[in-house]
């Protein structure tokens, strides 16, 4: 068998320092982001593009935000939605008022924006926790939705209450076609996720991780509570709202406070606890679950059942499927799909000798 780790001897401090140690495991990551931006925009149809790896690429983002706050830190949070809409708001309007800004220059200042508020709302993780935090963050999701609404400047002034989204332009060039917009998501996703590796492998992850396991002895060490919560906060909030620009302006291509909802804030939670607390290939691996199980039991029905079934049955029966199957996976695996794809790793390195 091939896929072994022993043997593999680090003569340097930068080899033993690796973001990916293990060689088989570094070339099955350059492959797959390698046909992820040279195969799948040529051979994937324009429905899975933008229906399906669109919306997984931006929610995945969000996650990890969320990941961030949570499997790192140990701050519970609820307004995930919220930074969503702070940020894809923000990111309309740069657009639209200053019309010289570059789309990714708009998508980093509409993350600071929403970094900023998230500072804010971070203010009482410095009294409360656990579940008073989780209530004060709520209110951010609330709070934020009140005020797109109430003043009409955030959407322009348009009485319909939805607005389109600008083209995403870059360089001179606009990025309209499903492909085009699925390339851009990729790159930013890939971007941002090597920032997150080499944030929580540094001294930021294990003050965010001290502060999660025990705050009071992490203060007692000299870690700042102060520093460490309200920039995870914020880096948080940053994603958040950078993965809330690129859904509304890459899938949704419209903008209404009812898309950013409590529910929403719901899916990316379950996205987190299911992909599992801590890690970063989780927030992706959550968000496939969440994003593609709905979609594989409704081929299932209509394979099975037809036209013979209401389609009302059908859709309840998803429903509650699918929220049986998240109670299983959180009784049977409370890890996340993240530990399920570490005991496969570590099995193949075994085989063929006994696990």
């Amino acid at each position: 068998m091939y896929y072994r780790q022993a043997g593999q001897f680090y003569t340097t401090y930068s080899q033993d320092s690796r973001i990916i140690p293990v060689r088989e495991d570094r070339w099955i990551i350059y492959v797959v982001v390698l046909a992820g931006f040279c195969l799948v925009p040529f051979f994937a149809s324009d429905y899975w593009l933008s229906g399906i790896l669109i919306p997984w690429l931006a929610l995945s983002l969000v996650a990890l935000g969320q990941n961030i706050l949570m499997g790192y830190t140990g701050q519970l949070s609820l307004g995930s939605a919220g930074f969503m809409a702070a940020g894809a708001f923000a990111c309309y309007n740069i657009e639209l008022r200053i019309e010289w800004m570059p789309f990714f220059g708009s998508l980093i200042l509409s993350g600071i924006i929403a970094a900023m508020i998230g500072i804010v709302f971070g203010l009482p993780s410095l009294r409360v926790r656990g579940l008073y935090l989780m209530v004060a963050t709520l209110a951010s999701q609330f709070f934020i939705i009140w005020v797109i609404d109430k003043f009409g400047w955030f959407k322009n002034y348009d009485s319909s209450g939805i607005i389109t989204a600008q083209d995403i332009v870059i360089f001179g060039k606009s990025f309209t076609t499903p492909a085009e917009e699925y390339l851009v998501c990729l790159f930013v996703c890939a971007v941002m996720t090597v920032i997150a590796l080499n944030m929580v492998r540094g001294s930021v992850g294990r003050n965010w991780m001290a502060v999660r396991d025990m705050d009071v002895a992490a203060e007692v060490m000299g870690i700042s509570l102060l520093k460490t919560k309200l920039q995870a906060f914020a880096i948080s909030s940053f994603y958040c709202g950078v993965g809330g620009a690129l859904f509304a302006f890459a899938f949704l291509k419209s903008m209404e406070p009812v898309a950013f909802d409590i529910l929403l804030s719901f899916r990316i939670l379950f996205m987190v606890i299911i992909g599992g607390l801590g890690t970063i290939i989780g927030c992706y691996l959550g968000a496939g679950f969440i994003l593609l199980m709905p979609v594989f039991l409704n081929i299932f029905f209509h394979a099975v059942f037809g036209q013979a079934v209401d389609a009302t049955l059908t859709s309840a029966l998803e429903q509650v499927i699918f929220g049986v199957m998240i109670i299983l996976f959180m009784i049977y695996q409370p890890l996340g799909m993240a530990r399920i794809l570490e005991i496969m790793q570590e099995r193949l390195r075994k085989w063929p000798f006994k696990i």
